[in-house]
């Protein structure tokens, strides 16, 4: 009797009068990948303090170790299945910063500053785009697609355009004349990252399948001109990547009118069925 007077009262209690589920967070993180995206956030804030110093020079490579960092700690968290929630938005507020707020105050202080209101303008734009950039990709990310292919261009190849211009270039723009070709530096880019133009992923590369021996040789021609020529390759390899985006885009389409082509030849060289009517008439 008392479990039947129960199970009635139950269906008698109001909605306020149930017990409310309590839902915990996880305690901790995942130290080894938000550790590298701690790296990350910490080589923006080191390429802001120096180009606001006037170092333009030690402050630019703080990019490129951030694009290496952001590499990495993704990587490393899908090997070792320590991805989480956490780890991608803590990496999204990190690229902001390395890869949004860092390249526009180091251009801006470089050589846009002598733009006046235009510069910082441009600079804002870059800003606001990688933003946007980020977030549309989480939600590209979150509901699946081709991985070989980014939906405009990412945002750490975009904070190398004007990381790699203005390492190769540290002495400064003063004279706005001087300054206004360097506009396209943030325009171009921060345009790119919000287009739908797709730039090539490395993700898809697989690491654990066998290359042919010549790779290797190709891979240590490519330290040695780095680390010889480290200006003009990092400028040839950013700008490379922001051009391959217009090549892939132009192939496309070019295919696309060849398939078009081709397709319409097939049906006009099929033959016409005679109309029965006519020939019954004739």
């Amino acid at each position: 009797m008392r479990q039947d007077n129960e199970g009635r009262l139950r269906f008698l209690r109001r909605a306020t009068d149930r017990p409310l589920r309590r839902y915990r967070f996880r305690r901790g993180v995942y130290l080894l990948p938000s550790l590298l995206t701690m790296g990350n956030m910490f080589c923006g804030y080191s390429c802001v303090v120096y180009a606001m110093r006037g170092e333009y020079e030690t402050a630019a490579p703080f990019i490129g170790f951030a694009v290496v960092l952001d590499m990495l700690d993704g990587r490393i968290a899908r090997l070792t299945g320590t991805t989480s929630e956490f780890g991608v938005e803590f990496d999204s507020m990190a690229d902001i910063i390395s890869f949004g707020m860092a390249p526009a105050i180091l251009s801006f202080q470089w050589g846009l500053s002598a733009l006046g209101r235009l510069g910082w303008a441009a600079g804002f734009l870059f800003v606001a785009a990688a933003a946007m950039r980020l977030a549309r990709f989480n939600i590209q990310s979150a509901s699946g697609g081709d991985k070989r292919y980014f939906v405009g261009m990412p945002s750490p190849a975009a904070a190398a355009i004007p990381a790699a211009t203005v390492y190769a270039y540290p002495w400064g723009l003063y004279d706005y004349r001087e300054a206004l070709p360097a506009l396209a530096m943030v325009l171009v880019p921060a345009v790119l990252m919000v287009s739908t133009i797709r730039f090539r992923s490395f993700k898809t590369l697989d690491s654990r399948a066998r290359r042919p021996y010549t790779v290797l040789i190709f891979v240590a021609a490519g330290i040695v001109m780095i680390a010889t020529h480290p200006q003009a390759m990092l400028v040839v390899i950013a700008y490379s990547y922001l051009a391959s985006g217009f090549i892939g885009l132009a192939i496309s389409r070019f295919r696309r009118r060849g398939a078009s082509s081709s397709q319409g030849a097939v049906e006009t060289d099929q033959p016409s069925v005679p109309d029965r009517r006519d020939s019954a008439a004739g």
